[in-house]
């Protein structure tokens, strides 16, 4: 036990400090749920009741929520003042808010519920085979996917990110448009969902229990005019940007699926002109939208899955309605009741 708390007293003093100095939303949201899957899969793994932990993990849940409230209508609302003291009450109540998980804990432990401690043989059997196996195989997972590597990687491309300002322009060019236009004689749209395998993806599909992560559309069936909304490969601004095949292959295991969709050239012509418009106005990546399923902040801040349902409905073939607050990639699968998509290919980057 000594090793956890040791890494528990050294991730949280990693993340006030990021917090601290650099204090981007984006920040905050990634601690909040870094801290909130530690808490939950700790609480799976501590002996008592099954009904007890339940309610424990509702309550973490129940935090995260009220965090990531806090961060949209508190710590980065449209009403922000920026000056010193309010700076600094801001930053203060952010790391604060990183506290409650752990304060709620202690709190729960104290009044009879568990507490952590490493379980005897004898606990672990009644904590029950299934349900043991099924947090195991969750933690083997979480491991892998937020590794130290992985979790350097996304602090660092944290601080790329706006969900606030357009800070992606005219990153596509004149010949991206051109190749998309000469697939209008193409009568379908593609859409692409993807496994890239990327530390975002990791993370994000850690939250998710998906391993589809990303979405993206293309204009011909080869895939030379994938386009979507993605961190820039360090290359270009978060936001709207091309995305070619090498962008797909992030790890051993990472794939793509493609659905064609019928569509006309007038339906065509009608996204590469919204598209158009985007590029030239300026857009970032919502990565806030992730986890926060609220209204954007400027019309041109979607993450991958917002702007292919928005590009769908703008030419009339949106074929579900869900609405982009709460859209994932697989839902373009899954919520497909009318058999509109017809499956193409799968490439594995084996």
């Amino acid at each position: 036990m000594d090793k956890y708390y040791a890494f528990l007293h050294g991730l949280l003093t990693i993340l006030i400090f990021a917090v601290l100095f650099v204090g981007r939303a984006e920040i905050f949201v990634m601690s909040y749920i870094v801290i909130y899957i530690i808490v939950v899969v700790r609480t799976l793994m501590t002996p008592g009741r099954r009904t007890t932990r339940r309610y424990r993990v509702l309550a973490y849940t129940l935090i995260l929520i009220m965090q990531f409230a806090m961060v949209d209508s508190v710590l980065y609302s449209q009403t922000y003042v920026d000056n010193v003291p309010d700076f600094v009450f801001r930053r203060v109540l952010g790391i604060l808010t990183l506290l409650v998980p752990f304060i709620v804990s202690r709190f729960l432990a104290s009044v009879r519920y568990t507490h952590y401690y490493l379980p005897t043989a004898g606990e672990i059997t009644a904590v029950g085979i299934s349900e043991l196996m099924s947090t195991a195989g969750l933690i083997s997972e979480s491991k892998k996917k937020l590794s130290i590597d992985n979790l350097k990687s996304l602090a660092s491309d944290m601080t790329r990110h706006d969900s606030f300002h357009y800070i992606n322009s005219r990153s596509l060019t004149d010949d991206y448009f051109t190749k998309a236009r000469e697939s209008f004689s193409d009568p379908n749209i593609y859409i692409v969902i993807s496994k890239t395998g990327s530390p975002a993806s990791e993370f994000i599909s850690v939250f998710t229990q998906k391993q589809y992560n990303h979405a993206s559309l293309s204009f011909d069936k080869k895939l030379q005019t994938t386009i979507s909304y993605n961190g820039g490969e360090k290359v270009y601004p978060p936001g709207l940007n091309m995305e070619l095949l090498e962008f797909f292959r992030k790890s051993p295991d990472s794939k793509i699926m493609v659905y064609s969709l019928p569509c006309t050239t007038e339906q065509k012509k009608q996204m590469l002109d919204k598209i158009d418009k985007i590029n030239r106005e300026g857009s970032a990546y919502n990565i806030l939208g992730l986890f926060i399923h609220k209204r954007r902040h400027k019309p041109n801040i979607l993450y991958c899955t917002q702007f292919v349902y928005n590009m769908l409905d703008s030419a009339g073939l949106a074929y579900f309605e869900k609405g982009d607050k709460k859209i994932s990639p697989t839902d373009l699968v899954e919520l497909d009741y009318y058999r509109k998509l017809k499956f193409e290919l799968e490439i594995t980057f084996g």
